[in-house]
């Protein structure tokens, strides 16, 4: 996102970005339902069952961290709900929420670019990445990783994920 800041030299690019991908995916989708839903501080349940898990992210920069509490209020101002639930990764709380959507037919976006929900996808469940402007149905993740949303788990399991610190199986990637 932009560096940006206001008159008093505070970071406000992350601000700017969040709040215009909010509203642009709110008026091009037009949804009955919407919600937005970020990570709880502190440690998560995947941090109890993988100790190692994230391990060599580096942490949140400074500018960056000035802006989540504004962040916070805006979408709160803007009267879209909020979720955080302690403890839980927020990728947790989308998938669990879009799958119980899915299981009432109701159509679901995502908006990631997190290679990690496209297990999700499926009739009722896309993935819309705001940042190139993509759109993953089932076709699209197949065309993207040469395998079906079903297979996502197995595939990040044998070629592990470097973001996630997930080591997967020596000498397995995407194309062995």
């Amino acid at each position: 996102l932009p560096p940006l800041t206001n008159s008093k030299g505070s970071p406000t690019g992350a601000i700017h970005g969040v709040i215009a991908m909010l509203r642009n995916l709110y008026e091009e989708y037009k949804p009955e339902y919407f919600g937005v839903v970020f990570d709880p501080k502190g440690k998560t349940l995947r941090d109890d069952w993988f100790p190692e898990y994230k391990a060599n992210r580096p942490s949140m920069p400074d500018d960056l961290r000035a802006q989540v509490e504004p962040i916070f209020d805006l979408v709160r101002g803007l009267g879209y709900p909020m979720v955080m639930v302690d403890r839980v990764e927020a990728d947790d709380v989308i998938g669990t929420l879009a799958r119980a959507a899915a299981a009432e037919h109701i159509e679901v976006i995502i908006s990631t670019g997190d290679k990690d929900m496209a297990q999700l996808v499926c009739d009722e469940i896309r993935l819309v990445n705001t940042m190139d402007n993509s759109v993953l149905d089932s076709a699209g993740v197949v065309g993207k990783f040469g395998v079906r949303p079903d297979q996502i788990i197995d595939y990040l399991t044998l070629t592990g994920d470097k973001v996630d610190n997930i080591p997967g199986v020596d000498k397995v990637g995407p194309k062995t």
